[in-house]
């Protein structure tokens, strides 16, 4: 009984706290990202119109994403981890972020994929609704997608030797890069989130609820570019807004009708 109480305790701090992360932030980005309309990616499509819907079904989808992640820790916590934690240290904090990361988004891409397979689709299908997402679309999902997406933090303590403060930093991150990813509003395009480099911009999954086949990872191109899921004008349309991104912003609103992701 008292293992259940610490775990109780431990699931709800993880949602507070999340649930205070996400209304804040997105209160702060929607504020900031408005102030910029040419960024805005989809031309004539306001998904802003869905908010509160969006924000309703996050409070309740949290509770299985924030499951995962009080129940990975408290794994470590008691001990009943397949392998212990590493300890804190100058190497072991990168190397396991690092580790973490690449892992989650292999299980993403791959998790992905699994919930657009039609039979599984039905739990997938509410997140969709939002074809011009808004930072408030993450995690608007049903608690099935959440637990299959978000489950990663449950299981990976036990077989990675993550320590506690790296899983809740990579959660971290994960958790404001998932709320830029779906804003809608593209400011972090430049030549290092385009081929050769792995990694991604606002574009990658805005393309994904665009155009609904597409762009399956989360925080690299690598497995869409492995697997031929790379959406065809991903490239093309950072380097238009990495333009965008370094022009004067008059330049940048007279240019607006470029946007590849429309």
């Amino acid at each position: 009984m008292t293992s259940l109480v610490e775990f109780l305790a431990l699931w709800a701090a993880v949602y507070v706290v999340t649930f205070v992360l996400y209304i804040g932030f997105g209160a702060a980005f929607q504020w900031f990202a408005h102030r910029s309309p040419e960024r805005r990616i989809q031309k004539g499509r306001y998904g802003e119109k869905r908010k509160w819907k969006e924000i309703r079904q996050s409070a309740i989808s949290l509770t299985a994403t924030c499951f995962c992640l009080a129940g990975g820790l408290f794994l470590q916590y008691k001990g009943w981890t397949l392998v212990a934690p590493l300890d804190l240290s100058w190497w072991s904090v990168p190397l396991m972020f690092v580790v973490s990361i690449i892992a989650f988004d292999t299980w993403f891409y791959w998790g992905h994929r699994l919930m657009h397979w039609p039979p599984l689709y039905k739990h997938h299908q509410f997140h969709h609704r939002s074809v011009a997402p808004t930072v408030w679309s993450n995690y608007s999902d049903t608690l099935v997608d959440a637990f299959v997406m978000q489950s990663y933090y449950l299981w990976a303590p036990l077989f990675l030797p993550i320590p506690p403060v790296v899983l809740i930093a990579h959660r971290l991150y994960d958790h404001f890069n998932g709320m830029i990813g779906h804003s809608g509003f593209e400011f972090a395009a430049s030549d290092i989130t385009r081929v050769p480099s792995p990694m991604v911009c606002t574009l990658f999954h805005d393309q994904h609820h665009a155009h609904f086949n597409t762009n399956y990872a989360n925080f690299f191109s690598f497995w869409d570019r492995v697997m031929g899921t790379l959406d065809k004008d991903y490239d093309s349309g950072v380097a238009h807004w990495t333009k965008v991104n370094g022009a004067p912003e008059k330049a940048a609103g007279e240019d607006d009708s470029r946007a590849t992701a429309t």
